[in-house]
């Protein structure tokens, strides 16, 4: 009863996001409030400045490490979407004359995969969304889509797994490469239900399909573990890409005029251009760790700043700024690219800024000490299956991976280290699985494709309906790696 009382907060939050119906930045200043309020009351331990300035400090350092990745993701997403590079790849994509199982492989372990990765925010459906409309039945298109988005958990470039395990305290590409493995089954089943709803019966292509996940989740792994989060969802969503093309065009034994159809369109060059970016800093990092240099320290938390991929998103804008100014005074000269880029940031830095301060007053006030202590007397099934809901719940209610996170990986931080790796990694899959099926994602899939009430209504019950099956695979996939972690 006490663990429930201090989960109040969520609670409130979970109530004004389902129930109500409110923006979730009106519900994660709520929640805060109500945790100053408990922590002034006596509800939890004893309020002193100490603690406040505690978590005023980690708050602050999380926040930062969040947005100088966010605000210059949205700067990158307002440029390509100028420079028509989403439209060109969808373009391509319907040129390549791919049978209908090799297209579902491509979009939805490729190419959703590999843009959502290196962006976030929903922008790999800008591509998807119209070029699936064009390929299949509307219907079986909206879901295809969704499915898509909900596969991978990792967007804006690792973002929540960098974020997940500074408040977890584990080592970053332990918990990318262990959520790697917790979110096969998730991975399998999405793509399965593509194929299926794409009306394929071809056994050649199911067991293909099974080639290219096994690919998929393999390279997922290797890269995370090796290389980190920041480069893993777009090294898996590319190598299984090139892997579908490969085959297809190995079947259809294409001729050299239709060979020049596969050429990757030079208006995407933005997108390889972010890759080598990232790629090239992670190599510098290695030979002269240059990214210690400079280390923001919180109270319990830090922040390299010069080890963080808004560092290649930086260098890369000041390019595309310096690329695209002929063009833009050209076509629209009066587009205010800050003014786009406020309006499009206030909102979701507002929502994190305020989650991410609910949970380190929760931390530093003890509220999360009842929830450590359930999980820490349930067995590793039991927890691991706790712990699934908890972050899909807190995933779906936030429409974000990293503002899930925040709510409950500070709790998991307190567990023992034996069993933390493990549920670090299902609260990182499960919140980032759900947030991808949530509310605010089926509405970006709405308004793309300019759909009616009736399909308003379908679309967000079977995205409900996702999220809870993928809740359910990583609890799966979780048990099968306790046995290991055991």
């Amino acid at each position: 009863m006490v663990a429930l009382f201090h989960l109040s907060p969520v609670l409130l939050v979970t109530a004004m996001l389902v129930l109500l119906r409110r923006p979730p930045v009106h519900a994660a200043i709520a929640g805060s409030l109500l945790v100053v309020v408990l922590w002034l009351a006596g509800a939890a331990d004893a309020w002193h400045l100490g603690s406040m300035v505690a978590a005023a400090q980690d708050t602050a350092v999380l926040f930062a490490s969040t947005a100088f990745v966010i605000v210059p993701g949205l700067a990158f997403v307002i440029y390509i979407e100028r420079l028509g590079t989403n439209l060109a790849v969808s373009q391509w994509v319907r040129s390549l004359g791919l049978r209908p199982g090799d297209q579902v492989a491509f979009i939805v372990l490729g190419l959703a995969p590999l843009l959502e990765a290196m962006t976030g925010f929903g922008v790999s459906l800008i591509a998807t969304v119209p070029l699936l409309l064009s390929l299949f039945e509307r219907r079986v298109a909206l879901r295809i889509a969704l499915a898509g988005m909900a596969i991978m958990p990792w967007g804006t470039l690792g973002l929540a797994s960098v974020i997940g395990a500074s408040l977890a305290h584990v080592d970053v590409t332990a918990l990318a490469s262990t959520s790697a493995l917790a979110s096969a089954p998730v991975f399998l089943a999405l793509s399965v239900m593509s194929l299926f709803l794409a009306g394929v019966r071809e056994s050649r292509q199911w067991t293909a399909l099974g080639a290219f996940w096994l690919l998929f989740v393999g390279v997922l792994y290797g890269a995370s573990r090796w290389l980190g989060p920041e480069v893993a969802g777009v090294t898996a969503g590319l190598a299984t890409a090139v892997a579908v093309l490969c085959a297809g065009l190995w079947r259809l034994h294409r001729s050299d005029s239709e060979r020049s159809a596969v050429q990757w369109p030079s208006q995407a060059w933005p997108y390889l251009a972010l890759t080598v970016c990232i790629v090239a800093l992670k190599m510098l990092w290695a030979l002269t760790a240059w990214q210690d240099l400079w280390v923001v320290r919180g109270a319990q938390v830090t922040w390299k700043p010069l080890a963080s991929p808004g560092l290649a998103l930086l260098l890369l804008l000041v390019w595309l700024g310096f690329h695209t100014r002929d063009r833009q005074r050209r076509t629209a000269p009066e587009f205010n690219v800050p003014a786009a880029l406020a309006a499009r940031a206030k909102r979701p830095l507002l929502t994190i800024f305020f989650f991410l301060a609910m949970s380190q007053m929760m931390v530093k006030a003890g509220f999360l000490t009842g929830l450590m202590q359930l999980l820490a007397g349930l067995s590793p099934t039991a927890a691991t299956s706790l712990v699934a809901l908890l972050g899909a719940l807190s995933g779906y209610m936030t429409g974000s991976n990293v503002g899930g996170n925040a709510i409950f990986m500070p709790a998991i931080a307190m567990l023992p280290e034996p069993s933390r790796l493990l549920l670090a990694a299902v609260q990182n899959s499960a919140a980032g699985h759900a947030a991808l099926g949530s509310l605010s994602i089926v509405m970006l899939i709405l308004g793309l494709a300019k759909t009616q009430a009736t399909e308003e209504s379908e679309l967000v019950r079977f995205g409900f309906a996702l999220a809870c099956l993928n809740t359910a695979l990583v609890a799966l996939g979780a048990a099968l790696l306790s046995g290991w972690f055991g």
